[in-house]
């Protein structure tokens, strides 16, 4: 279940310091570069209930860190209906409507 509360949303409030608000759609090359940056979204981790993400798959991700991936060249589609407002006081409006996959039709 994503969601900084594990909700299925991409929920926020003061605790969530990572800003988990972007609603992404995972492909290999953002998942490749999560783990090079230092966050392995790929492998299970039961401990933590985690199953691991494949591409396709929804996550709320840190908006900080969907940024960084957007800026290297390795931003993965988003849907921008599911991702929240507060997202835009990292990433501006018209970069995330570049990659939103709910807009493509």
């Amino acid at each position: 279940m994503t969601g900084y509360f594990r909700d299925g949303f991409c929920n926020t409030d003061s605790t969530d310091t990572g800003s988990h608000t972007v609603c992404a759609v995972m492909t290999q090359e953002f998942l490749e570069f999560s783990i090079n940056a230092g966050n392995d979204l790929s492998s299970p981790r039961p401990e933590y209930s985690f199953p691991g993400l494949k591409p396709g798959d929804c996550w709320c991700v840190c908006a900080s860190r969907w940024l960084q991936a957007y800026n290297a060249g390795f931003a993965c589609p988003i849907k921008l209906s599911s991702t929240h407002q507060n997202a835009l006081q990292i990433i501006p409006l018209e970069v995330l409507m570049e990659h939103a996959q709910d807009l493509l039709s």
